[in-house]
């Protein structure tokens, strides 16, 4: 059995018999969108602003998410608090366009009589990158693909339109990377699978602006840069600024601050650099002493 807990519907459930229905529009038609928190000794890490944007996500893709804020935080603590991982936890919630309400519904694809449906679960911390791997620092490449326009679908809105970003993903693995920078049809750079970028010159941070998801640790990171009185730029940046970095990282609530080694043909000298180790130890420190924290005890019935 897998350590962790799961509520799908309006049940608890053990992880491996979390299941959705093949009819669901959330899984043949990528109709759901979906946010991820995570929580570390025992507190979950800026909640309050995950369940905002999840709740905006729904709105923004027209979904009826079937709970409240109050609701979903009590579901989100129970299933930590049932998976026993409340130490060290990745959280994820979803709301799927759910099934048909008749079988005519169904045989005409009539996604305006639906049921939403709620899957939530928690399991041990993920990253994106192990220990191991940001210590020396990940390998990026800048992908063929582009990233999809928010013209398109509305990025600001967490979802599972991965296309783009799985093709970028193929690319890396077949040149030996270890994952990938999209860049916008503008040609500007935006993010990679599941992260925001970063990279200083001249010891300014920079991160794209536009095209891109809100990210809740690049918010942290920016909030960091600001309590550090790093001089930060938010804005259009063409790929070549990435490629002639002195250093890049890349954030995620899977994984926190993880740096780059290098993109492309370029290597960053010394691996890692300064601005992006600094940053890294600043974000778990303050995340180890509770910062904008909120007790998983606290949200349990």
């Amino acid at each position: 059995m897998f350590k962790g807990c799961a509520y799908v519907g309006e049940s608890y459930c053990p992880l491996e018999e979390a299941k959705i229905s093949v009819f669901d529009p959330g899984f043949n038609h990528s109709d759901s969108v979906y946010d991820v928190t995570s929580t570390w000794l025992g507190q979950f890490f800026r909640l309050d602003d995950h369940i905002a944007r999840f709740l905006s996500s729904c709105e923004g893709f027209r979904l009826r998410c079937p709970y409240n804020a109050s609701d979903l935080k009590r579901i989100l603590a129970t299933c930590v608090e049932r998976g026993g991982v409340a130490d060290g936890s990745y959280v994820y919630v979803a709301v799927t366009r759910g099934l048909y309400s008749s079988e005519e519904a169904r045989r005409a694809r009539d996604i305006f009589r639906t049921s939403p449906t709620l899957i939530a679960y928690a399991l041990p911390y993920m990253r994106i990158a192990d220990e191991d791997m940001q210590e020396r620092g990940m390998r990026a490449i800048i992908a063929t693909a582009r990233r999809i326009p928010d013209s398109c679908v509305n990025l600001r809105c967490k979802n599972h339109h991965w296309g783009d970003l799985t093709a970028g993903k193929f690319e890396a693995r077949e040149v030996g990377a270890d994952t990938c920078v999209l860049l916008s049809t503008e040609g500007f750079l935006t993010e990679g699978p599941g992260f925001n970028l970063f990279f200083v010159k001249n010891d300014v941070l920079h991160t794209p602006g536009r095209n891109i998801l809100m990210g809740i640790t690049r918010q942290s990171v920016i909030d960091i840069a600001t309590d550090l009185k790093l001089p930060l730029r938010v804005g259009d940046f063409p790929a070549d600024a990435l490629l002639q970095a002195d250093e890049a990282f890349v954030t995620s609530t899977a994984g926190g601050v993880m740096p780059l080694a290098g993109v492309g043909p370029n290597s960053f000298a010394g691996g890692p650099g300064p601005i992006s180790r600094q940053i890294r130890t600043e974000y778990w420190s303050r995340r180890r002493h509770g910062w904008l924290g909120t007790s998983v005890r606290d949200l349990l019935p």
